[in-house]
Formats: C-alpha cells, structure tokens, sequence
C-alpha cells in the first residue's frame, strides 16, 4: 500500500522507479479491481502522439494503480459538444484536456465544475501544489499539465536556398511562395499579422480589441489568403508538410517534434513568434464519475507522471519540480531539452496567448474571423 499511494501522488518510491512499481506486486491488485466495469472515466483529448504521450506517462500507469479504466473519446478543440452535453443535461464525458482559453471561457459560461487544487499532491520537497505549479497553471476550473506552442514550420525540401526564419515570412510571397497550411481559426493566426507588422508582443491584444487593430490584421491576411489552405485537424497540416501539399504550416510544436525528430521527416520549425498556452484538465459541470476524475487529476499532475509525458513528447510539464527531470526521449535517446517550447533560445520572441482576452472576445473575434473567410 506504501508503493502504491507514492505512486499515486507522483512522489518517487524508496528503492525503485514509478514504472518499476508498476510492474511489482501491485499489479495485481490493480488488475483485480479492473475488472469492475463501474470503474472507467471517460477522457477527451486530441489524438495522436500526444494522446500517446498521456497513455505511456499516465493513462496506463493510473489503470494499473488503481483499477479505474480511462475510455478516451478524440476531439478537436471547441466548446460546442460541451455545451451540448451539459445544457442538455446528458454529459458523457468526465474530463477534457483543454486549451487554457476554452477552459477559461467554459468555466464562465457555467460548464465546468470548480476544482479544489488543495488536493493536488505536493511536489517531492513538500511544496505545496500552488507554488509548484507555473504562474497561471491553476484556475478557478482548470489544473494545466503541459506547455505547448502552436509555432510555424516549413519543409526544408521546399526551400533549397534561402529559408524562412522569422514569423513575417509566412506572408512574404515573393521569397517564399507557396501554399500555406493554416488553423481555420482567428489564433495564432490574428498575432502573428499582427507582428508581420512588427507591432511589439506586449501590446498584441490591446491592438486587436480595437477595430484599427483588426483591420490591419485582416489586411494582412488578404495578403495570402488565395494561397491558404485552412485545417481544421491536426493531422493535417503535417501531413500537408510532408506529402510537399504545403511549404509552410501553423501546428502544435509536439507534433512537428514526432514527424521531425523522431520520424526524420525534413520539416524544420520557425520558433520565432511562437503563440505558447497552457494544456489544461476541465472537468464536465454533470459528470456522474466526480471522484474517479478528482483520483485521476491528482495522480496524473504529479511530479513525476508531468516529467514522464515530456520524455514521449516536446512539451513542457506545467509544475517546476518536474521541469528538472525532463531528459531524454524514452525511445530514441533525444535530448528533449531544446525541443521544448520553454527553451531559452525558443523563447526568446514568444507570444504568451492571452487567455483572458480570448475568454472574454472570442465569439466576436471568432465571428468576424469566418466572416472574412466567407467574403
């Protein structure tokens, strides 16, 4: 039981590894209770190597801790099957993995259940879970596990001379022609006219609550629209990237990670401008699996199954304590230090997202966006 509840709360075990637990005699018992089909929760996520990620660093090992099965369900991000399933009174999921700005945004509109992040497990020192975790990481309906970016990326196949290096390129046509990969979405996208300009970062959002500010981002987006391809999956624009469909694409950086790194596709990311956020756990207002999601949160956010995500994908763990167990890739052996959005060479030009302002505007923002596509 000792091993067990160490796990549990991401505290290292005496003697052994978190996998090496595992895989001892509390394996047993963990199986036993799995046999309970009561026991499951229904996790949202996004699919592919980040879904990967979760079920090596904390799907799997949570199952074999404790019994409770994790059935996951893929979407793409949005509030609208949420706010079907909670205002209709018929919720089938029990946790979300959320961008910080839908989760801010879900939480005000009463969809999601508040959290009690004095449960959360302290890190391995004893700090409490409020000063381990980064600045932002915990809110009012969310507890962030990851540090992601949505960044640009090129095919080097595309460019054999000159290459794009800044965020401005993707609009220059001229040295840089070809079709362009972009999120069908006003994110990422609105900033990044926006610095094209060279508008500074500090002053992005204040520029874009006025009409002045979207104006000029649109224009600029006129630019390269008859030469823009709009994704809705993620799955796309590396797929674009690699099949030569596209010579630039907006993506998470994580999975530019897998098809660059890993796969050794020759796709090679622009960090400048890169729009970081926080990935962050919302849990259904309605859900009938309450405490089976709270024993989910508090053993998936702990110290050690945060730095066990980072060694299967390049995205930062959102708790300080696991930060300095980041290492190499569980697989390959890549030092996955300088692929991480947080890396100070990458960090140098970052856009924090404005969450807040997403939050408050986005329905707006989001209307004139596909009101410009529709023209």
């Amino acid at each position: 039981m000792a091993v067990a509840w160490a796990l549990a709360t991401g505290l290292p075990v005496a003697g052994t590894t978190a996998a090496a637990a595992v895989a001892g005699g509390m394996v047993a018992t963990a199986a036993a209770a799995s046999t309970d089909p009561y026991r499951a929760i229904t996790v949202v996520s996004w699919g592919g190597p980040y879904e990967r990620s979760q079920r090596k660093a904390y799907f799997e090992p949570f199952t074999k801790a404790t019994g409770i099965r994790i059935d996951i369900e893929r979407y793409d991000g949005g509030l609208e099957e949420l706010r079907r399933q909670v205002n209709g009174g018929d919720v089938d999921w029990d946790l979300v993995d959320m961008t910080m700005a839908d989760n801010r945004a879900a939480c005000r509109q009463g969809l999601l259940e508040p959290i009690d992040h004095s449960r959360l497990h302290p890190a391995p020192d004893g700090t409490p879970a409020s000063g381990d975790f980064i600045d932002g990481a915990l809110t009012e309906c969310g507890v962030a596990q990851i540090v992601y970016a949505m960044v640009a990326a090129y095919n080097r196949d595309a460019f054999p001379g000159e290459r794009p290096a800044r965020i401005a390129d993707i609009f220059d046509l001229r040295r840089f022609p070809g079709t362009r990969a972009l999120q069908r979405s006003p994110e990422a996208n609105l900033e990044w006219a926006l610095r094209s300009y060279g508008v500074p970062r500090e002053e992005l959002y204040q520029l874009l609550s006025t009409d002045r500010g979207l104006r000029l981002a649109f224009e600029r987006l006129d630019r390269i629209r008859d030469h823009v391809v709009w994704w809705t999956s993620t799955d796309q624009p590396v797929e674009m990237l690699i099949s030569g469909e596209a010579v630039l694409a907006s993506e998470y950086n994580g999975r530019l990670f897998e098809v660059a790194a890993i796969q050794g596709h020759p796709i090679e990311i622009i960090w400048d401008g890169q729009v970081y956020e926080l990935g962050t756990w919302g849990i259904p207002r309605g859900t009938r699996r309450r405490d089976e999601v709270h024993e989910f949160i508090r053993f998936a956010t702990g110290t050690h199954p945060l730095a066990e995500q980072a060694r299967y994908i390049a995205y930062g763990p959102a708790r300080r304590s696991s930060m300095k167990l980041v290492s190499t890739h569980a697989e390959t052996g890549v030092d996955m230090r300088p692929h991480l959005p947080t890396n100070p060479v990458n960090f140098r030009t970052a856009i924090l997202k404005d969450t807040e302002w997403y939050a408050s505007l986005y329905d707006r923002i989001k209307a004139r966006f596909d009101a410009w596509l529709g023209e």
